[in-house]
């Protein structure tokens, strides 16, 4: 900053204003200094600044999880808040079957980082395991996780439960009376809030389904569509696939079973992924904005480190009904 003062005939304040996009910096001398340091190649030494500043300017975000199908647009929101907030986003990831251990030691070496506040973005309870009790110094916002709150947390999620309900209802009102569910891995808390919403829906409809358990991807939701009415019971006449994937998969197995979607079976899916408007039939499907939940845990950190108590914010999901849904058949 010294070089670049002496090069542009200013003192290093001055220097340091234009830096800060300091507004009483006359335009002439904001000119001189940033040609300096195009001229001399000045960047500025972001761990010094911390030090002395006891500001790092900088949001850790850990992926705690392997079912997280739209991590890229949970993360693009994230980024993009972040960004407009002024903070750098320094990424630590865990995917697989970490241990409560291996979280909590990405945590502390990411305070070891002087980061100002953490989003743990994760598919299962056990981040909120391992933060329980424990103090990092810095705002946690837990991404969508489902467990109950916590004191010392702030948990941004999309309303699971309220999404399935969304599904179920879609298709009780069509007519549907047997509607089979083919969930995801229930390790995972949107697996379980979803069946605890269908469940629900079915229960107040007098409605009856069979439920079996994935894991979230395409092989599974084939695998057990060619499962469904081989025990004699005869095929639903309508499916909720654990996500977009799954129903890709169920898709392909009915096509090899010779079962018409929506005519024998109609199918919701859920995630709305990129291109589930094209499959053929198009699929009516659950919408989650992704982005939003991630740009939502940054706005919630922010204002935390405003000084707001940590809470809990649930995002609405939207039904969007396409061609692969129609009324039952007569004879179902």
């Amino acid at each position: 900053m010294m070089d670049v003062a002496r090069e542009a005939g200013v003192s290093h304040i001055t220097v340091s204003w234009v830096i800060n996009d300091h507004p009483s910096v006359r335009p002439e001398t904001r000119a001189r200094v940033e040609a300096a340091i195009r001229k001399l190649g000045y960047r500025r030494n972001s761990v010094a600044r911390a030090l002395k500043s006891r500001r790092s300017s900088t949001i850790g975000v850990v992926i705690a999880g392997s079912d997280l199908f739209e991590l890229p647009r949970i993360l693009l929101g994230v980024e993009t808040a972040a960004k407009q907030a002024g903070y750098w986003v320094s990424l630590a990831g865990r995917q697989g079957e970490s241990t409560t251990a291996d979280l909590v030691e990405t945590l502390q070496r990411l305070t070891d980082q002087s980061v100002e506040a953490i989003a743990v973005v994760t598919d299962r309870p056990v981040a909120v395991e391992a933060l329980s009790g424990l103090d990092f110094g810095v705002p946690v916002a837990v991404v969508m996780s489902g467990s109950e709150p916590h004191p010392g947390l702030c948990f941004v999620e999309v309303d699971q439960e309220l999404g399935a309900r969304l599904a179920v209802r879609h298709l009780l009102d069509l007519g549907h009376r047997r509607i089979a569910h083919l969930t995801g891995a229930l390790r995972a808390f949107d697996a379980r809030a979803r069946v605890e919403g269908w469940q629900a829906e079915l229960a107040a409809a007098g409605a009856e389904g069979a439920l079996l358990e994935g894991d979230f991807s395409a092989e599974s939701g084939f695998r057990l569509a060619h499962r469904l009415g081989t025990d004699g019971s005869g095929l639903p006449t309508a499916v909720l696939a654990g996500n977009d994937q799954m129903a890709m998969g169920v898709l392909a197995a009915f096509a090899e079973r010779g079962v018409r979607v929506p005519q024998d079976v109609s199918l919701v899916g859920f995630d709305d992924m990129k291109g589930a408007g094209y499959l053929v039939p198009a699929l009516t499907t659950v919408r989650q904005d992704f982005a939003h939940l991630g740009r939502s845990a940054i706005e919630l950190l922010v204002r935390m480190l405003g000084g707001e108590r940590a809470r809990r914010r649930k995002l609405t999901p939207e039904l969007v009904v396409r061609r692969s849904t129609a009324v039952p058949r007569a004879d179902s």
